[in-house]
């Protein structure tokens, strides 16, 4: 009698179509963490001292701010005017709170003037006349001593910060904008 002889059967393994349904798992596994990766980094800040959302440092009171009662100083590079009242000192976005216009100051009139629709503001920012909605949007200001400890800021509100010492160091937070408060129409 002849044995039986045995067949070798093949070791288990993955098939083709395990092994393609694997590599699709790991390439979409993959495209899904770059995905959520550069949505990560994409939502982070990346402002740095100097450039607009982040801080300003002006230098000394005394030697940035206009005298009270003059017109405002305007800084192009961190879009605001700086401005001193009686009250105390202001930074205003120099964007107009209407459509978002470059608005300029007008000194013969010692105000501030939209050219394209023709909202006013008073030189703290207040609303005076015009399509505008609101007050000019202000920035938080820093008040800082020589070893760089916050002496004072201003409050949630954005009113005027007194400066107390002129060889305070200003700083202005571009990143932390104030809305103004709204505009009381006449005749409304």
């Amino acid at each position: 009698m002849a044995e039986a002889q045995a067949i070798p059967t093949a070791a288990p393994g993955i098939t083709r179509r395990e092994f393609l349904t694997y590599v699709w798992a790991a390439s979409m596994a993959l495209f899904m963490a770059e995905l959520g990766g550069l949505s990560v980094l994409f939502a982070l800040p990346r402002f740095k001292v100097g450039e607009f959302g982040g801080i300003f440092p002006f230098g000394r009171a005394g030697e940035v701010l206009p005298r009270v009662g003059e017109g405002p100083k305007e800084f192009p590079e961190a879009k605001i005017w700086l401005v001193n009242t009686e009250k105390g000192i202001l930074a205003i976005y120099k964007v107009c709170t209407h459509l978002g216009c470059l608005y300029k100051w007008v000194p013969s009139n010692f105000r501030f003037e939209c050219p394209c629709h023709g909202s006013k503001f008073q030189l703290d920012g207040t609303y005076i006349e015009g399509p505008a909605p609101r007050d000019l949007d202000r920035f938080v200001i820093y008040l800082k001593d020589a070893s760089g400890r916050v002496v004072a800021q201003t409050d949630p509100n954005g009113d005027p910060l007194p400066v107390p010492d002129p060889n305070l160091i200003i700083e202005v937070d571009t990143g932390k904008k104030i809305l103004g408060k709204p505009a009381e129409k006449k005749g409304a």
